[in-house]
Parts: structure tokens; C-alpha cells; sequence
């Protein structure tokens, strides 16, 4: 299908790391990882805020903030307000399964999860079981917008804060190491210097580090890159 071939830019430096055509491909999962205070969660939002503008639909399913938390990001970068945003915390007695299904249902472009662990501890809360069963029910349901099988008929990417394990492993749900078209990890130096590099990219793409820094009013600088 021809639509799975067109990259979906950003319009910034990074879309030559996202994929060797330039930018997200539909129907991909990019799982994000970071350093604690690296930025991920503003340098996503940037991300999904420049797709917008090049006419893309984007949601940001948060399973941390709520929108008090947001109101902060918002004064700094006023592009995050105009946003579509699911955060989970105003349902914490509703079905998280049927919440977030409702909230795909009529297809994104791309869609922000922030995080993995979060929404699955929810999963967990309102049905029991395991974190892991429940990462399986969330990554089943991504699959199938991954498919288009939503009303309009995309093929939704997701970019996915996930946890690693000590060893750089995924933690979790094993489906997520089938189902992960890309590995972008963030870092912090004692510096302070920030970049993002990725360890696996099935749409290709640069895998030298890319710096950034967050000290513009709304928006992520890009800055210059490094060869490994």
C-alpha cells in the first residue's frame, strides 16, 4: 500500500534519524528511552507539534501528566496547546482498555505514549493481572491501528516512552521486541549536553548522535551531529 512508503516529516534535522526517506513512517513503533531529566517527554512533544503543523493528526495519550502539569510545557511551547490530549489520570474509574481504544477510534497519524509502564499499572489496577499481560493487551491494540483498522483507515505510528532493564533490555511485555520498528535513546552528559542517538532502525536512517538543547522558547534546537 502506497501510503506505508510516505514518510511523514517534521521538518527539522531529526526527520534524517527517524527513517532514511525523512521523518516518522506510517504503521511504525518507535520505543523512546532517556536518562531521567533528559527531556523526552518535551522533545516528543515537539516532535508530534511540527507533524501537526505539516497537516498530520496527532494525539498524546499521558499516562503521567494531567493538565495542570501541561498548563507548564504550554507556557514555554504554546505549539503543545493546540494538541489533541488523552491524559489517563481523568479516568482512573473508567476501563483504561475501552478508554484509550475510544480515543483511537477515529486514526491518528502518529500517536505520543507517555509511558508505557503507566498505562499498564492503569491496565493492571482496574483488571489485575501483570504489567506484562497488560503491555501485551495495550501492544495488541497499537497493532491493530498499526494495520489502519480504525475509522479512518490510518496506519497509526507510535512513539513509545518505554523502560529498559539494566542490561538494555526491554522491560515488559516481549511483543514489544516484535513489534519495535525503531530504538531511539536519549542521553544526558555531566555537561549537560543532551543528544539522541538510535541502536536499531528498520527504516534506516542516521545512527550518529544528534545534539539538542532545550533552552528555546517553543522549540527544540537541533543542533550539530556527531559521527560514532
Amino acid at each position: 500500500q502506497s501510503e506505508l512508503f510516505k514518510p511523514m516529516p517534521t521538518n527539522t534535522k531529526i526527520d534524517n534519524w527517524l527513517s532514511s526517506q525523512g521523518g516518522i513512517m506510517p504503521g511504525t513503533n518507535t520505543v523512546v528511552t532517556g536518562d531521567p531529566g533528559v527531556g523526552k517527554t518535551t522533545v516528543l512533544l515537539d516532535i508530534i507539534s511540527e507533524l501537526q503543523k505539516q497537516g498530520k493528526k496527532v494525539l498524546f495519550i499521558s499516562g503521567e501528566m494531567n493538565a495542570i502539569d501541561m498548563y507548564g510545557y504550554v507556557k514555554r511551547y504554546p505549539k503543545f496547546g493546540k494538541l489533541d490530549i488523552l491524559f489517563m489520570g481523568e479516568y482512573a474509574d473508567e476501563n483504561p482498555e475501552i478508554v484509550i481504544n475510544g480515543a483511537l477510534k477515529p486514526g491518528y497519524d502518529v500517536v505520543l505514549v507517555d509511558s508505557m509502564i503507566e498505562v499498564a499499572d492503569m491496565f493492571v489496577d482496574y483488571n489485575g493481572g501483570t504489567n506484562k499481560g497488560a503491555s501485551t493487551r495495550l501492544l495488541s491494540l497499537f497493532e491493530k491501528h498499526n494495520r489502519a483498522l480504525n475509522d479512518g483507515k490510518i496506519h497509526t505510528a507510535f512513539l513509545i516512552v518505554q523502560q529498559v532493564t539494566k542490561s538494555g533490555g526491554f522491560a515488559g511485555s516481549n511483543k514489544i521486541k516484535h513489534m519495535t520498528t525503531g530504538m531511539m535513546h536519549m542521553k544526558i552528559n555531566t555537561d549537560l549536553t543532551r543528544y539522541i542517538y538510535f541502536s536499531k532502525n528498520r527504516r534506516g536512517g542516521k545512527q550518529s548522535k544528534l545534539y539538542f538543547d532545550l533552552n528555546q522558547r517553543n522549540s527544540v534546537e537541533w543542533l550539530m551531529e556527531e559521527e560514532k
